[in-house]
Parts: C-alpha cells; structure tokens; sequence
C-alpha cells in the first residue's frame, strides 16, 4: 500500500511522521525551556518582521476617498452616487410598508400618504401562501405575521422587509451575474472562487468596516453589506445548477440553432430554476440573519431593538425582537419555498384571456391592498395596530431570569469558577507560551501529513501571516476559545445526536430544536449568558456552544442513519453486543460525516466569537469591534482576514482528515 505523497510504505511513513512530531514537540519543549529571557524572538514576533499591512491599507483607502480620481467623476462621488441611487427604492420600500411617503427630510417632513395597513398586508401575504401552495401555508404564514403585530413588533419588522425587499433581488441578480460569468469563463470561476471563500470566512463585522468607511452611516450602508454578506451562497449555487445541466438539453439548444443568449434564456436558466431557488432562498436566510449587524452601521428595524436591548442588557424586549427576526425568517423562508416548488405547476394562460385573467392573484392583492388602507383612513384601527391589543412576554423572560440568578446563583458560579481554573485559564495560559515558529511548523506539517506539500505550503502560509501582521497572541486567544468551545459542542452534539439517531422519537423533538437554534439571530444569544454569568471568557464560551452545536448534532444524527443496514445486520450476525455495533460500526463509518459537522461548528464558532468581543473577550473579534467603532480599515480588515485563514486552515485540514478517512473506509471510489 503506497501514500499518495509519497513511495514508502504507510507503516514506515508512519514512522517517518512519529519521529518528525516528536522532534517538533522535543525542541518545542526545549525553547520554553529556555524562555522568553533567552530567546525573545521565538515568542515575541520582532518588530523588523513585522508586516505593516493595516498601515498599507488604511493609506490605501484614504487615497481611494480623498485623492482617486476616476475622469468624469472622483471615486468617493462614485461611491456616494451608489449610495443616492440605492436609496430611492430602499426609501419608496419603506415608505409603502412602514413610515408613508414623506415629503422633506427630518423634523420638516410631511407624510403624504400612510403605509399599507397591517390588516392589508396580512391578507395579501395569506393570498400569496394560498397562491404558492395552499390553505396551510396561508394560514401559517398569516399567523407569524399576525405575531408580529400582536406582540409589538409590526413597524421594526417592516423597517426590516423594507431592506429585504431591495436587498434580496439585489444579491440574488448580482450572484445570478457572476455565477453566469464563471460558468461561462473558466479562467474568472478560478479568480472567483478563492474570494468567495474570503467572503464566507471573514467575519461579518470586518464587512463593515471598509463599508461604513466608502458609503457612509445610515440604512443604505447596512443594506450594501447585508447584499455582500448574502451574495456568495448564490454564485455557488449557479455555477453548480447550470453544471448540473443534462447535456441532452445543451445538445437539444445547439441542434435547433440557439445562440448563446438564447441558450442561457431558453435551456440553461429553466433547466436550472428548481436549484436556482435554493440559492433565492439563501440569500433570504442570509439578509436576515445580517440584520442584527447592520443596525451597527445605521439600519433601523428589528436588528437595531435586538442590539438596543442587548447594551441595556434588557433581555425580555431582546427575546421578543429576536424572536420576531425568527418568525419573520421562518415565514418568508417557506413563502420562497413554496413558490419555488410551485414553478414548475403554473399554468401559462391563454393569451386570449384578459389581463386580469392571467394574473388573477396579483390583481385580487392589490385591490386587497388599496379597499382595506382606504378604509383605514377612516377606522383607524384597521390602519394602525392599536396598542391596547398588544401583548408581550418580556416580563416573563425578565422574571425567569431574575429567578435563576437569586435562586441558583451559588451553584452557577462555582461551575463557572471551577470551568475557569481548572479548564479555561490553563489552556489559554499554556498557548499563549508556545513559540509561535514551533506553532507554525505544527501546522505545517499536519497539512503534509493529511493532504501533502501543497496544503502544507497554504497552511503554514496562512499562520505565518497572523504572526507577521502582529496579531499572533490575539490570534492564539481566538484559537483558544474556538478550541475549547468546539471540543465542548462537539462532546455535547455528538453524544446527543447519537441518542437521537437510536431513538427516533426523540430524534425528532431534536431536530425541531436544532431547527429552531439555527433560525434565532447570534445576538440572541449574548443576553441571557450574559445575564447569569456576566462577561468574559466563560460567558462567550457558553454563547458560542449554545449557536454552532447545531452541526455537531445534525451531521452525527445524519452520519449514523446513513449506515448501510447490510453492515449492521452482519455485526448481529456476527454476534456483537448493541454497544460494539454503536462503536465499531456506525460511529466508524459515520466518523467522515461527523467531522464534516464537526468542521461546520468550528465555521460558526468562529463566526459567533467575533460577535462575543462585545461581551469582553480579548481576541480577533475585539479588533474587528474596535477597528469599528473607529472607523480604522486597515485594522479591520487584518484582523478579519486572521480569522478568515483560522477558519480555511480549519476547513482545509478536516477535509483531508475525511478524505483520508473515506478512502481507508471504502466509502469513495
């Protein structure tokens, strides 16, 4: 048996690999031996190799604002032309549904008309959902808007879809471009694909650093940052929809003469619809789960009440705001897919038949719309919700709150104590004393043992840069608390998801939860933890467990069932206990599929850690905060790229280990 890297055998190359691990770990216990008194440079990175990137970046961006010059107009007036024609349809959105076209600006403006009434718009998304599938979604969909009104979140929440409505055609038509572009040039799905990778592995707060810095504070800004965030998913989606083509169709469009045009109009974008739709309904989920972020750099609605609440540490109005966020995720969430199912059942009317014939639906909301705000200008409760019908469950979370702090307050400050002393204080001690060179080597060479020279060369290339930008004790914390919270969720997750897979009630009732867990705004999950267990290291750790065990329990629950029965059945036959099948055959051949959930925890812990610097964690995600309350971009965007490279250097080496993994299981061909 031969290794892909190389002509000797595995046991010797084993071998090989044992020598070179002991090596490393003997020298690298030798250099902290020594200490930072005799060899500074292997824990301090000199100052004389350092990379002033921020600096570079930051002169950069100052030029673009202040100094390019583009012929007929400057770049910040590019910039800010964006921003004027951006805000047109944002503001026309948001006049229709939440504050009425105005007339003037600030404290002069006239309302010229109201906007739709509650009422009206309830009604017509119940039409909409009876439309795209039938009674059942009508009334679902009916229902999470009616929550929305009833709990006192009716005009954040259309603040919110006011964004959403301009910014989701928006990405959805900006990926359908460049995913178009990359199916057709090989050459650009090459340049394209290594910075789609960035977009989806830098934190979302280094996104709104350059934004905030190129187009200013305000709602149009977190719009643009909400269509980049949204965006990657539906490139990828594309490419792959219109590989998945048949060639029977393409040979089909070059028979009867289609031009290239014709081809992507006519074959290539129907045959494709059904996937394409999948990518519509990412950058949906996307948009609404940036909403919380952007209300950082000027976006009004449900994510600026969630991050109100959350300075104020007001956790019964944040759980309303964020649950708000949840229904109004979930509806429009099935409204997509059920249009999208839906497609390939319309019927194409006669084009004999009247213009209301053909769109009967869109006519009937329309004048839903308009009788129903008419008649709310004259009963003014079927324009507005009226107050007194309001309902709120913000006590109730405020009291349980204050019931788990005065009753079990000892018990929980001593598990948080004792998890810092004995767990958390220790690690985070013992890798901030690593060498950083020893480090990077480590890294290197588990890239050459799982995926040979070239993944060695990407990962020791990507941890060589956070040392060389400065940033390597910043990056170490971050690794530290990632590392710990992964093990944690992986520990939890895992053992969950093997009970669900044995108990098929109880897998069910799990993946309801997990659904649910994946749906609430990371936000969410700041308030309570940090209610019971103040900031810090402890309450970021259990924020960040709560929001990326998800994975964890999916991928093992999935793992498991997919065993192929005929493997189980011979374990039985072969007379093993239920305890040797669980260990020796379905956890070993679902090992490849846990760690692919495993490697989606680690993606969104690192995501929720840049959010937990609000809570008072010192690491990368503190850097990207501070870089934006400070406007500082190139601080911003270093720092967001050292995350980003933790996260492929993570993704790059769990892939090769399940590579590897399949191969020696016989699950590949």
């Amino acid at each position: 048996m031969l290794k892909p890297n190389g002509n000797l055998p595995s046991r010797f190359n084993n071998r090989i690999y044992l020598l070179l691990w002991s090596a490393l770990i003997a020298v690298t216990a030798w250099m902290m031996y020594l200490g930072k008194s005799e060899i500074k440079w292997a824990f301090k990175v000199p100052r004389e190799l350092r990379l002033n990137l921020k600096g570079y970046i930051s002169d950069f961006m100052d030029w673009l604002i202040n100094t390019a010059d583009l012929g007929l107009f400057s770049f910040y007036e590019l910039t800010r032309g964006i921003s004027w024609l951006l805000e047109k349809p944002l503001d026309f959105a948001t006049g229709i549904l939440a504050t009425g076209l105005m007339s003037g600006e600030g404290s002069s403006a006239i309302q010229l008309t109201p906007p739709l009434s509650w009422l009206a718009v309830i009604v017509a998304l119940v039409m909409l959902g009876r439309y795209a599938r039938d009674w059942k979604l009508a009334a679902f969909v009916g229902a999470c808007f009616a929550y929305l009104a009833f709990f006192g979140q009716w005009q954040s929440a259309m603040v919110t879809l006011s964004s959403i409505i301009i910014a989701v055609p928006l990405g959805v038509i900006g990926g359908l471009l460049l995913g178009i572009a990359a199916y057709r040039w090989r050459w650009f799905e090459k340049v394209i694909t290594p910075v789609l990778d960035l977009m989806q592995t830098v934190p979302v707060f280094a996104y709104l650093v350059p934004i905030l810095f190129l187009f200013g504070f305000g709602p149009v800004a977190a719009m643009i940052a909400t269509i980049i965030y949204a965006m990657p998913p539906m490139v990828r989606v594309t490419i792959l929809s219109l590989k998945q083509v048949p060639d029977q169709f393409l040979d089909l469009g070059n028979v009867v003469g289609c031009t290239d045009l014709q081809m992507l109009r006519k074959v290539l974008l129907p045959s494709a619809m059904p996937s394409l739709m999948v990518g519509v309904n990412q950058v949906i989920m996307l948009s609404l789960n940036m909403v919380i972020i952007a209300s950082m750099i000027g976006a009004g609605g449900l994510g600026y009440d969630v991050l109100t609440a959350l300075r104020r540490l007001d956790i019964g109005s944040g759980v309303e705001s964020g649950l708000a966020i949840v229904v109004l995720a979930i509806a429009l969430d099935r409204l997509s897919q059920a249009f999208a199912l839906h497609r390939d059942q319309v019927h194409v009317g006669n084009s004999s038949q009247s213009l209301f014939s053909r769109h009967a639906y869109t006519w009937s909301c329309l004048l839903i719309l308009g009788v129903i705000t008419v008649i709310g200008l004259f009963i003014p409760a079927l324009q507005q919700f009226p107050e007194s019908w309001s309902l709120t469950t913000g006590q109730f979370w405020d009291d349980l709150v204050k019931f788990i702090n005065v009753n079990y307050f000892d018990q929980l400050e001593a598990f948080k104590v004792f998890i810092l002393l004995n767990i958390l204080v220790p690690l985070k001690r013992f890798l901030l004393s690593l060498p950083w060179p020893m480090v990077v080597l480590a890294v290197g060479l588990a890239g050459y043992q799982l995926g040979g020279w070239r993944l060695a060369v990407l990962t020791t290339l990507l941890s060589l840069f956070c040392a060389l930008v400065g940033l390597w004790d910043k990056t170490m914390v971050t690794v530290y608390l990632c590392g710990i919270s992964v093990i944690f969720a992986a520990i939890f997750g895992i053992i969950t998801g093997v009970i669900a897979a044995e108990n098929p009630r109880f897998g069910r009732v799990v993946e309801i939860v997990i659904d649910t867990l994946q749906t609430l705004p990371s936000f969410v999950y700041l308030m309570p933890v940090v209610m019971l267990f103040r900031v810090g290291d402890f309450a970021a750790m259990i924020a960040v467990i709560a929001y990326s065990i998800a994975p964890a329990i999916r991928y093992t629950l999935h793992g498991i069932r997919q065993v192929d029965p005929q493997l189980i059945e011979a374990g039985i036959v072969s007379g093993c206990t239920p305890w040797q099948i669980l260990t020796k055959i379905k956890m070993k051949m679902a090992f490849p599929e846990i760690m692919l959930g495993i490697n989606q925890t680690v993606m969104l812990a690192l995501s929720m850690l840049v959010i937990t610097a609000l809570v008072g964690t010192r690491e990368l995600g503190q850097e990207v905060y501070i870089a934006l309350t400070k406007a500082d971009v190139g601080k911003g965007i270093v720092a967001g790229l050292c995350v980003a490279f933790i996260a492929i250097i993570t993704d790059r080496l769990i892939n090769a280990a399940v590579s590897k993994s399949k191969k020696r299981l016989g699950l590949t061909v």
